[in-house]
């Protein structure tokens, strides 16, 4: 996509990766991204990306390293992607991973993790696309009374 730029993510980008994430999952509620991409620029590890075109952000990846779990060694989990709709279909979520892949791979990590909703056809198949499939987990919840 000509005039696409994908860099780091930065503190400022706060605001573009709420409007994005407020429109694709129509929440009125924004997530907190700039505590967010603070957290995860103060040790330089985590990679977390932006797609920028024409200094708009039209999209947004963002992952960070876990260092022990429940039976794996340290591995990458990617809490939160968008792309804005208008862009939707030209491959720039592919092109977020693919830097996200680098940077992990360049750090020796082999493994890299997700969650998706069972229901969530299209993101599945995105993440399908890009060579993940059913690990050896299983996401469990537990519902905190208010």
């Amino acid at each position: 996509m000509e005039g696409l730029v994908i860099r780091s993510a930065r503190l400022e980008d706060a605001d573009e990766i709420s409007k994005i994430q407020a429109v694709i999952t129509k929440s009125s509620e924004p997530m907190e991204f700039a505590r967010i991409l603070q957290e995860h620029d103060a040790d330089g590890e985590d990679a977390s990306f932006v797609a920028e075109k024409d200094g708009k952000v039209v999209g947004f990846m963002i992952s960070y390293i876990v260092l022990s779990g429940f039976g794996f060694e340290k591995s990458a989990w990617i809490a939160s992607l968008g792309v804005d709709p208008k862009f939707m279909g030209q491959g720039i979520g592919k092109m977020l991973a693919q830097e996200i892949f680098k940077v992990y791979q360049k750090k020796g990590i082999r493994n890299i993790f997700t969650s998706v909703r069972w229901d969530s056809a299209d993101l599945l198949s995105f993440f399908k696309t890009l060579g993940f499939d059913r690990s050896d987990f299983i996401n469990l919840r537990k519902q905190l009374d208010p």
